[in-house]
């Protein structure tokens, strides 16, 4: 079994540093890059109020995390979860930057930056110049994004589960991801067999990368 975890966090703002905590963390496991059906999720009493900044994106008021655990009272089962596999996430520096200054209030060790895998990073290698937010990449590879009108902890991690696969040689023809419990996994090919999705680029986009290549010197895409 190929273990990772991949997962998200909502915060109260953008500075671990500077007060701004963990409100909301959800995080999925995978073997071989798919959805087992396990996860993990909690809503966090923050300690602090949450700005109304901060709520207009994930839609968690300082009602909705009142009487809610405390980070440090659910910080083992989370580090439970994690166990000791690489850890995916969307932008994965900011993440892990909470996620550690959290472990540390409470006296644990922060997250080893060795276990990160950044989505953010894979994509901007095979999409250069291009837009790579978890919408654009989702729109990308014709992922419903009906759901999300909000930042939502949980639904982003089963959307970005569903990304990572495509950016990481794409599903079998004919299959689609499975967000219920009852997965399994007979139903899909292993990475080594995955057949990758064709990417057709809209001519805004080529028009992008066009721009991007002509700011680098003898771009070796351009040979002939």
């Amino acid at each position: 079994m190929s273990r990772s975890v991949l997962f998200d966090t909502e915060t109260t703002g953008l500075e671990p540093l500077t007060g701004d905590r963990v409100i909301e963390i959800a995080a999925i496991e995978l073997d071989n890059d798919l959805p087992t059906g396990r996860q993990f999720y909690a809503l966090l009493d923050p300690e602090r109020d949450i700005p109304l900044e901060s709520t207009r994106v994930h839609a968690i008021t300082n009602a909705h995390v009142q009487g809610k655990p405390k980070f440090g009272e659910i910080a083992r089962e989370l580090l439970d979860f994690f166990g000791d596999s690489p850890l995916i996430a969307h932008n994965a520096a900011f993440d892990f930057a909470f996620l550690s200054a959290e472990l540390q209030r409470i006296g644990l060790p922060p997250l080893a930056p060795a276990r990160m895998i950044d989505t953010l990073a894979l994509a901007k290698q095979l999409f250069p110049g291009m837009p790579n937010s978890l919408d654009a990449l989702c729109r990308r590879f014709e992922i419903d994004l009906s759901a999300r009108t909000t930042h939502n902890a949980l639904l982003d991690c089963k959307l970005l589960a569903e990304v990572y696969v495509e950016l990481t040689g794409g599903r079998q023809r004919g299959l689609a991801l499975e967000t219920e419990t009852e997965l399994t996994f007979a139903r899909y090919a292993a990475p080594a067999s995955r057949i990758p999705r064709r990417i057709v680029p809209a001519a805004e986009q080529l028009a992008a990368h066009a721009a991007f290549l002509a700011q680098i010197k003898e771009p070796i895409w351009l040979r002939a």
